[in-house]
């Protein structure tokens, strides 16, 4: 009986690992940033902030910063649906994501097209997407990322996609 637990647990740990080699760290985003406030530079905005059902235009040079968050995109447009954020979609060539992870490693992603849901917890990436950390990198077409679950799926649509799965530690004599 011992034996097949041992057995299961390290099937468990095993699978977890790679799990979290697979995910880009995007679960592991720095928390602290979330209760930091938000400031959004653009060339020029848009918003109607009087209606509960709304659309907020960033656009040109929008740049966006929360604590270690920074996110850069030709155009931003924020949907509020009953006064709550419904949806941010970030645009450009390409919109660019950047955050110090809880462990102090930065997270690096791209796309032509970034799109993400609170309400959902989803953020989806579109158009030639990469994403990197020390962990490892994913790249391909489109990629869904269910930040509430972990669930990751890329590809599906004909496609190729490109994991690339960094080894624990470093190989000797590699620099």
């Amino acid at each position: 009986m011992n034996l097949l637990r041992a057995a299961n647990l390290r099937n468990l740990l095993a699978f977890a690992i790679l799990s979290g080699a697979l995910l880009p760290s995007l679960a592991l985003a720095k928390t602290s940033d979330r209760d930091q406030p938000m400031t959004l530079d653009s060339d020029a905005s848009d918003c109607n902030q009087a209606e509960a059902n709304s659309k907020c235009v960033f656009s040109g040079n929008v740049v966006i910063t929360q604590g270690t968050l920074e996110i850069r995109a030709d155009r931003a447009e924020i949907v509020r649906r009953n006064s709550d954020i419904d949806q941010v979609v970030l645009t450009g060539k390409q919109a660019t994501m950047k955050q110090q992870m809880d462990d102090g490693t930065m997270m690096n992603a791209r796309a032509d097209r970034i799109v993400f849901e609170p309400n959902k917890d989803l953020l989806t990436l579109t158009g030639n997407f990469k994403i990197e950390s020390p962990r490892g990198s994913n790249s391909g077409q489109k990629m869904v990322y269910n930040m509430g679950t972990g669930q990751m799926q890329s590809g599906g649509d004909g496609t190729r996609v490109r994991t690339v799965i960094q080894p624990k530690t470093p190989a000797k004599g590699s620099n």
